[in-house]
């Protein structure tokens, strides 16, 4: 008889690549916003005399609607209207992602995202001038944008057992900042010169990569004859019981219990239902890192769609080079999430590592607002620090706790949990990510400081809001240490 390890192997490397190479298409197609805003406002006296010789010499070259003095509060209602959209479909897209084939879930969303990406960009060539076309067309981009997240992790969590979690998923969710990488660098390529393609070309990618992801994606182990993974840490004599953190601790949030081991993983057992989004709610620590979640996205998502306008107005850069420079942000962001994730599997902690993260975080925040632009160099560390720090937290969350939420051992092994548990953690994290930039196009006006304060306090709330899971998680290691010494813990 053949091993079945390399398909196994095999297939596993195919998952982790499909999903990679969606959820980076993803993000490619959400950045070119954030890059083109500069560019729909630009600073026309720069570009010489008004060649129309007209009264309003001043916003020449922008594109109406966005060349009004209110042009940031608009920027901020296109954010949010594909925030507000995503946020609100999240929830349900949990839902629909358990009842249906996941691949045909994905790669439906993909290719209409596509589809509403490009959509946006044609505005430029069809010569566009009406707010509501572009609402309109970020809100049905939001709502078909909340397929990717939960079947994308919903995979990986099937094909993935507890093991290295952590550090595979902090690895596999750089495609986060690759996607916002390409997509900063696929925009500027265009952003000056015909900015439509900005959004065209992205469009384009997303929806081949979902066309590529309906024919060679496999969502179970079992639909090709592999095993399914073990979700729980095997505590028999063939470890030793010692090795492993107590009830109490950190493992017991993410699902490291016991587990019965009476049956095999092929052994055939009975179709269980989809879990009801109560009783995913219930899932202990579900709550406090969905609220964690909430306040970490927001952070991170004013930078990703506020970042490179800063940046112009602050460091007084061109939009090309404003939106290179933001990057960094985002290659400080994979290292912050493959930082995170090896910490949290080698302590067991992730409440912890989060909590760790997101305090350090708020006085590099402060710091970069007040000497990130001192320098080319400062500027380019304090990117990569504040980027590594602020998405740190929120990829370990997205990933790897959500996986281990939605594997926990009082599901007794229903893995249709999955696609819930991380829709209603990144649907509520989506409501920070809406907020985010609309607050931060209400406070802008009156100074970038404040958009700084309003960020240092949310980094400080997201910190508060996981303080049980880290009391308890530090009760935990308190009794392991205890019980490496002799001492009896009741």
């Amino acid at each position: 008889l053949t091993s079945p390890l390399p398909s196994s192997l095999s297939y596993r490397g195919l998952t982790l690549v499909l999903t990679f190479l969606s959820y980076t298409s993803y993000h490619l197609s959400r950045k070119p916003i954030s890059i083109v805003k500069s560019q729909l406002h630009p600073n026309c006296s720069a570009l010489g005399p008004n060649p129309h010789n007209d009264s309003n010499s001043s916003t020449w070259c922008s594109w109406a609607p966005f060349d009004g003095d209110n042009y940031k509060e608009l920027f901020g209602a296109l954010d949010n209207a594909f925030l507000v959209a995503y946020a609100i479909g999240m929830f349900i897209s949990g839902i629909f992602g358990e009842r249906l084939p996941l691949r045909y879930y994905l790669s439906g969303g993909m290719v209409l995202s596509g589809l509403f990406t490009a959509l946006f960009g044609l505005g430029y060539f069809w010569d566009i001038h009406v707010l509501w076309y572009f609402i309109v067309v970020q809100v049905c981009n939001g709502l078909v944008q909340t397929t990717g997240w939960p079947a994308v992790v919903a995979c990986v969590g099937n094909w993935f057992g507890k093991g290295k979690r952590g550090l595979i998923m902090g690895i596999w969710n750089s495609h986060t900042s690759v996607g916002n990488i390409l997509g900063s660098l696929i925009a500027g390529a265009w952003v000056s010169s015909a900015w439509g393609l900005s959004f065209v070309v992205p469009g384009i990618i997303i929806a081949t990569v979902g066309i590529i992801c309906f024919f060679f994606l496999v969502e179970y182990p079992e639909d090709v004859d592999c095993s399914p993974p073990l979700h729980h840490v095997m505590t028999t004599s063939e470890k030793d019981p010692e090795a492993v953190i107590s009830n109490e601790g950190p493992l017991s949030l993410s699902g490291q219990g016991s587990v019965d081991h009476s049956h095999s993983p092929k052994e055939p057992a009975e179709e269980p239902e989809a879990i009801s989004f109560l009783g995913a709610l219930r899932i202990p620590g579900v709550v406090e890192f969905s609220l964690c979640l909430l306040f970490a996205k927001l952070v991170s998502y004013t930078f990703l769609y506020w970042l490179p306008l800063y940046i112009v107005n602050v460091a007084h850069f061109g939009a090309k080079e404003a939106g290179d420079l933001s990057t960094l942000f985002d290659v400080g962001g994979i290292l912050g999430g493959i930082f995170a994730g090896l910490i949290s599997d080698y302590t067991g902690g992730r409440a912890t590592t989060c909590c760790v993260m997101l305090v350090v975080a708020a006085p590099m925040l402060f710091l970069y607002n007040h000497v990130g632009q001192n320098g080319i160099g400062t500027s380019i560390a304090m990117l990569i620090i504040c980027g590594a720090l602020v998405n740190g937290p929120y990829a370990l969350i997205t990933t790897a706790v959500s996986a281990d939420l939605g594997t926990h051992e009082s599901l007794k092994g229903n893995a249709k949990a999955l696609s819930t548990v991380t829709a209603i953690i990144d649907g509520t994290g989506s409501v920070g990510a809406a907020l985010g930039p609309l607050l931060a196009g209400l406070i802008s006006p009156t100074g970038w400081n404040n958009v700084f304060y309003m960020l240092i306090a949310a980094d400080v709330l997201a910190c508060l809001l996981l303080a049980r899971v880290v009391v308890k998680e530090a009760r935990g290691w308190c009794g392991y240490m205890a019980r490496k010494r002799g001492y009896v813990v009741t």
